[in-house]
């Protein structure tokens, strides 16, 4: 297609300049010729279009490879060296315990009764994410967060701690210099800050120190999984597969599994999930779905919803309490006291909807346009979305968060 185009343009070149120097009668057979080529370069182009690829996506953004995943990590450990910013002791009695057990260990036994009343030590829980394949010695990033009531773990030194699997097992330890990316000042009741003091991260701060088993090298294929469960994504997906490795080398197993013959030598193995993950897959329309937050009223819609016509009338109730403190003074010889009564009063309003028609929407821009004509705040919309998906008029998935 390419070299036809281009003869093309080579050609309608060479006319131009040829019925630039021939005389009226040649002008008249060029212009033939010319309309001629300029028709065949239309075709050409028009074949250009719409041989022109549908958007496609990778199969690593579409799936993943079963088993090949991170594990959580979580550890107690104490933080050191805080600038009186720590947790107060007689609040936080495990705090002062998990000290005495540490010492104890090190060594030294504190005197019977004795309840040491630090502001520079802070219970914390420590968290990281074991990625998949990682061996002994590799390095981790940890997060720090407070567990009683210190003030800033700013400038604080995480102590050796184990961290520890769902198993129990420990998998790494962590220990090394807390950053906390905020800062803050207190004096006479009044308090500045910024950002959060009572976590923190330490980088590269765990050491791993035992491996997870992969399921990856084990049997003769690998499953992958795709992020959210779609018939059609598999379909496609297992299409792609086998038109670039060959026929039988997937198969679907449900609508999220899809089961690929892989090689058994790990070095080929890794060179073809790496093949695999680069495979272009043709986009498939997601399903229609609205996602309601009835917390925060947001809403979200995908471009596949479609909107039937349908009537709908939705009124506000408001109530409005207002609250006065007002002073009862008692009589001059009275044995009363001055006291601060409250004078409420409570307002209910109904505001009355008209009943108004929305147009059938098959498109976003459309749908968006017949919502914002009801003039209603994302919460209603949230109450409105709900009535027509109940009346059938909503074609999407209604799904609450």
């Amino acid at each position: 297609m390419l070299p036809a185009l281009i003869s093309a343009l080579l050609t309608l070149t060479l006319l131009t300049e040829a019925f630039r120097r021939s005389g009226a009668a040649g002008r008249a057979a060029l212009r033939g010729a010319a309309g001629y080529f300029a028709g065949s370069l239309a075709v050409v182009l028009c074949a250009l279009v719409l041989a022109a690829p549908a958007r496609a996506e990778r199969i690593r953004d579409l799936a993943t490879v079963q088993g090949v995943r991170g594990n959580q990590l979580i550890g107690y450990g104490l933080v050191v060296g805080l600038d009186g910013s720590g947790d107060q002791t007689t609040q936080t009695p495990f705090t002062v315990q998990s000290l005495q057990s540490m010492l104890t260990q090190l060594g030294i036994t504190l005197p019977p009764g004795t309840n040491p009343q630090l502001k520079n030590v802070a219970a914390v829980m420590v968290t990281a994410e074991l990625p998949p394949f990682a061996r002994p010695g590799q390095q981790l990033d940890v997060t720090v967060s407070s567990l009683g009531n210190a003030r800033s773990l700013k400038g604080g030194t995480l102590l050796m701690t184990p961290l520890k699997g769902v198993d129990g097992q420990i998998y790494a330890v962590a220990q090394g210099n807390v950053l906390v990316a905020g800062a803050g000042a207190a004096q006479g009741g009044s308090k500045v800050q910024i950002n959060h003091l009572a976590a923190g991260r330490v980088p590269d701060g765990a050491s791993v120190e035992r491996a997870v088993a992969s399921p990856f090298l084990q049997g003769d294929s690998i499953s992958l999984e795709l992020n959210s469960t779609d018939f059609a994504t598999a379909q496609a997906v297992t299409d792609a597969i086998n038109d670039e490795m060959g026929v039988g080398t997937a198969h679907a197993l449900d609508g999220r599994v899809i089961d690929v013959k892989a090689p058994t030598d790990p070095d080929r193995r890794v060179r073809f999930v790496a093949q695999l993950e680069g495979l272009k897959v043709a986009s498939v329309e997601p399903p229609a779905r609205v996602i309601v937050n009835a917390r925060t009223g947001s809403i979200a819609i995908n471009r596949t919803v479609a909107l039937d016509a349908a009537a709908v009338a939705h009124g506000n109730l408001s109530v409005t309490i207002t609250s006065t403190p007002m002073v009862s003074q008692p009589n001059p010889l009275g044995q009363g006291q001055t006291t601060v009564v409250e004078k409420t009063d409570i307002q209910l309003k109904q505001e009355g909807g008209a009943l108004m028609k929305l147009p059938a929407a098959a498109n976003l821009a459309d749908l968006v346009k017949a919502l914002n004509s009801l003039g209603a705040n994302p919460a209603d919309l949230v109450a409105i979305l709900q009535a027509l998906k109940a009346a059938g008029a909503l074609h999407a998935d209604l799904e609450v968060i």
